[in-house]
């Protein structure tokens, strides 16, 4: 997903919903790529998906892929503060050797032989080669100055580990009069298939195919309409099918048998953008996405009318997180129930199973905004769920702890 980023970094037609990490898109009011998180969710059918929980805080664009067999790897953009530090506006990849259950920390990729006078990387999009190798696929320019212009092109590196990559001299794709942004790319009937959104939904995409993953030749675009945007990636579907999952009011996949050909639309039941999707079994697949964004401190203080229970930061976690909430300045009713003034307040944590692990709060408590801190020492990696309760309403959110 592509707008124009901090320092380089891209994502656009970014949702909204409330989450965790409040204060970064207080201090950068204007927003951006920064104040969304990744999440992720999983289907047995690609269309109807789960609940989805925390992948990445502060990141977009991402592309996911299967790797030397049992191996899975996400390559996103990432804005990790500070701004400046190594991880803010870096191209960085998460491993998972368990069929997606537990993810490695993000790690920055590193690039050698890149050229000196090139604009940072983004809008990353991995690809397995023959040989255990991985070519990262990336947008870039000459000139180090940030920003989104007609001299934006595909480059790539190539890699043994997925994190340190040689940087492949030329062009994959250059557009004579256009910038390439957010490519999506796939091995798929003998040949290498690239996508490119044009611009706007309407406009369709750019097609392009190559027999080594190298030089690729234009072929006619992708039509689009006004509600579904060519801004995702691809997925081998097993069989003879390719499938494309795009942007719009709703997640959406269209198939085709060829590579060329398109047999229609289908919305999934997920609202989000820039998705990526791989299928690990015959009944399992894993969607990972941009989520709706970070709300600001304004907009949680205009909340303390609600009884909100927001997602925790940081998640996956180790050993610690913060839980935040609110409870309402008067006795209100809504979708989760009824809550007066000075309510009883229980914040419990569960395992998978459903038994209690920890009670972090369990009394009266004031209206206000409320955080709590919950140490994971000694407990089991794995995922957890979290209960608030006040007066008559009720609200869980999963959270992963990762050792």
């Amino acid at each position: 997903m592509s707008a124009t980023g901090f320092l380089g970094g891209h994502i656009k037609n970014l949702p909204k919903t409330l989450a965790p990490y409040i204060f970064i898109s207080a201090v950068f009011a204007q927003g951006g790529p920064w104040n969304n998180p990744l999440k992720s969710a999983s289907s047995v059918d690609g269309r109807i998906f789960t609940p989805p929980a925390m992948f990445q805080d502060s990141s977009g664009v991402p592309s996911a892929i299967r790797w030397k067999g049992d191996t899975l790897v996400c390559a996103f953009q990432w804005f990790r503060q500070p701004i400046g530090s190594p991880t803010w506006d870096r191209v960085a990849v998460k491993f998972s050797y368990d069929a997606g259950v537990h993810w490695t920390d993000p790690t920055p990729i590193l690039i050698s032989a890149f050229p000196f006078d090139f604009q940072r990387p983004f809008d990353p999009t991995p690809a397995a080669l023959s040989g255990d190798s991985i070519r990262i696929y990336f947008s870039s320019s000459r000139g180090t100055q940030p920003g989104q212009d007609s001299v934006i092109n595909t480059y790539s590196a190539i890699s043994a580990d997925g994190i340190h990559y040689i940087f492949e001299p030329g062009a994959r794709v250059d557009h004579p009069t256009r910038r390439v942004i957010d490519p999506a790319v796939i091995f798929f009937n003998g040949a290498w298939h690239y996508c490119s959104p044009v611009g706007a939904p309407p406009e369709g995409a750019y097609h392009y195919i190559s027999p080594d993953g190298l030089t690729f030749s234009f072929q006619a675009n992708y039509p689009s309409d006004n509600t579904h945007n060519w801004t995702g990636n691809y997925l081998f579907d097993g069989g003879s099918s390719l499938r494309f999952y795009g942007s719009g009011p709703q997640i959406w996949y269209n198939t085709s048998p060829d590579g060329f050909t398109w047999s229609g639309y289908v919305n999934t039941n997920v609202q989000g953008g820039d998705p990526t999707v791989v299928k690990i079994s015959s009944a399992n697949y894993l969607i990972i996405f941009v989520g709706q964004p970070y709300q600001t401190n304004v907009q949680v203080h205009e909340q303390l009318g609600t009884f909100a229970l927001l997602q925790n930061y940081p998640n996956p976690f180790n050993p610690t997180t913060t839980i935040r909430y609110s409870l309402p300045s008067q006795s209100i009713n809504n979708a989760q129930g009824r809550v007066g003034v000075g309510a009883h307040v229980t914040l419990k944590v569960y395992d998978i199973l459903g038994r209690e692990v920890s009670a972090l709060v369990d009394g009266v408590e004031e209206p206000g905004h409320k955080s709590v801190q919950w140490d994971a020492t000694g407990f089991a990696t794995g995922v957890y769920l979290y209960r608030l309760t006040a007066g008559g309403c009720v609200d869980t959110k999963r959270f992963v702890l990762m050792r």
